[in-house]
């Protein structure tokens, strides 16, 4: 595993959840060493490389990511992080650090420059963390969903599927590799007796699957997910994450990713399901109004709104 990134991005916090999860950690080796580091140790080996490596080059990275991936006994992943400039910044002035590449210049020119210089790592990346917005505890869970299960696993069990609900006027979900707007349906929000309640509730669920649009539009949000997902694991892809949006996130959203989360779990599809705008009024205990941020349910009527959904045949089992 090669971690790569911005520098104070998390490279190191990744570095700690790999090793607990059993992973030799050796950060910032020079890349004539990676060869002998791996044949060194009968564990798997989470190497970081960034500008502080000695020698370090991103097509130098490349090549020897390429010269790992040719010897069939290895299995080689490149994961990136990144954050925003202004979330660097930040971090940067509280830490009172200088970046590596500007130690008598500004932070920010020291950022950009990174960026150029590690763009072409950013494209090949098997996996690209934005830890903008991620806590601690959300990073080395990311990591643990990805790293920390059977890696003998094949097929479509072996590709972590996420499900995201979310508002669109809060933003695009960073990670989704598939967006779908859900705006068009009928909006539970303009019915009294459904408004204070989510997409978890039957009624919510009811109230939308009755417009005359929404068996198509689901029938053909699967269709595509039929398409596209296995040839996702023949790309070798470990995780895809699927977004659908609605105005506050709340409601229609909710429902269609928990009855996708069903459906493809019972196909197979290792689910993980996210409800961005529940999780942020869970942890705020915010309780807004209005069509684009519709008031939360009292907590102890919302489940959790993240969890992970095994394959049906795995809970059967």
């Amino acid at each position: 595993m090669l971690v790569t990134g911005l520098s104070g991005a998390g490279k190191a916090s990744i570095l700690r959840a790999l090793e607990d999860l059993g992973y030799q950690a050796i950060d910032n080796p020079p890349l004539t060493l990676i060869d002998t580091l791996i044949s060194s140790t009968d564990r798997p080996l989470a190497i970081g490389v960034d500008c502080r490596t000695q020698g370090f080059d991103a097509s130098a990275v490349l090549t020897a990511l390429a010269r790992l991936r040719a010897r069939a006994e290895l299995e080689a992943h490149l994961v990136y992080v990144w954050a925003e400039t202004a979330v660097l910044l930040r971090r940067y002035t509280e830490t009172r650090r200088r970046h590596p590449l500007a130690p008598a210049a500004p932070v920010a020119e020291g950022i950009a420059a990174e960026e150029a210089l590690t763009a072409p790592l950013r494209r090949e990346a098997g996996l690209v963390i934005d830890t903008s917005d991620l806590e601690l505890a959300s990073l080395r869970a990311v990591i643990e969903r990805h790293y920390g299960g059977d890696t003998a696993m094949e097929g479509r069990a072996g590709m972590q599927l996420g499900l995201i609900s979310f508002a669109y006027p809060a933003g695009l979900p960073r990670e989704a590799d598939l967006v779908f707007d859900a705006r068009f349906l009928r909006n539970p929000h303009y019915d009294p007796t459904l408004r204070e309640r989510t997409g978890l509730d039957p009624a919510v669920g009811a109230y939308v699957r009755a417009d005359r649009d929404y068996e198509e539009f689901y029938a053909r949000i699967k269709a595509l997910l039929a398409l596209v997902l296995p040839r996702f694991v023949q790309e070798g892809k470990k995780y895809a994450s699927v977004a659908i949006g609605c105005t506050g996130g709340r409601h229609r959203s909710v429902h269609l990713v928990e009855t996708l989360a069903k459906d493809l779990s019972e196909t197979g599809w290792r689910v993980h399901v996210t409800h961005r705008e529940l999780a942020a009024a869970a942890r705020t205990g915010s309780r807004r109004t209005g069509p684009d941020t519709h008031a939360a349910d009292a907590p102890h009527k919302t489940p959790p709104a993240v969890r992970e959904d095994a394959p049906a045949q795995a809970r059967e089992a």
